[in-house]
């Protein structure tokens, strides 16, 4: 069991560093080292290993193959349509619970347009402060919260972490900071640990 959850941390770490390459949507760096920058930032921040692992792998569903999210996307009921690759965040957080990671990575994953949407609706300053594409692209994302979807973001128990990981990802977009980001294989461990530890409780 050990050797097979390392060859899929490994694999998940080497498709991130592999297909991250590209652009970052509307950004001048690569889908690789915003993610790598937001995980910088969650674990400087102390967060729990939970929140930085959703941090690090946050736009997986938009980074991988379609071909390796097949599956994922065939288990979901719907999604919404986003700038990038359509429901990213569902995407992402159904693969990475078809991998073994925990509920909360999954939803901490599928919430980070969520709590863009909940940030634009109490906080006028924030939306000003977002850069232009994720400007543009609320509109495709739903727009600010209101009502029903307003009160539920506000009883989730994950709320803190949520807003904690939107502002992370809207902070890394940081150019020539390479050299004192920690790369993808850093986290292989914590990934690692945090798989052996759910696989232990599905026992």
């Amino acid at each position: 069991m050990a050797e097979h959850i390392y060859q899929k941390a490994d694999a998940l770490v080497g498709a991130l560093e592999k297909h991250g390459q590209g652009d970052y949507i509307g950004e001048s760096i690569s889908q690789l080292e915003h993610c790598l920058q937001a995980a910088h930032q969650a674990q400087k921040a102390g967060a729990r290993d939970e929140l930085v692992i959703a941090a690090l792998l946050h736009d997986i569903g938009q980074i991988i193959p379609l071909e390796a999210t097949k599956e994922a996307r065939m288990n979901l009921s719907g999604s919404t349509e986003n700038v990038g690759r359509v429901g990213h965040e569902a995407i992402g957080a159904a693969y990475l619970r078809s991998l073994g990671f925990s509920e909360a990575v999954c939803r901490l994953v599928n919430s980070h347009v969520a709590a863009k949407r909940y940030l634009t609706a109490v906080n006028r300053a924030y939306y000003d402060s977002l850069s232009s594409a994720s400007q543009r692209s609320l509109a495709f994302q739903g727009g600010p919260f209101e009502g029903d979807d307003m009160r539920a973001f506000e009883k989730d128990p994950l709320r803190d972490e949520m807003v904690f990981l939107r502002l992370w990802d809207d902070a890394a977009k940081l150019e020539g900071v390479e050299a004192t980001t920690p790369r993808a294989s850093a986290y292989l461990g914590m990934i690692i640990a945090h798989l052996e530890k759910q696989g232990k409780l599905e026992e």
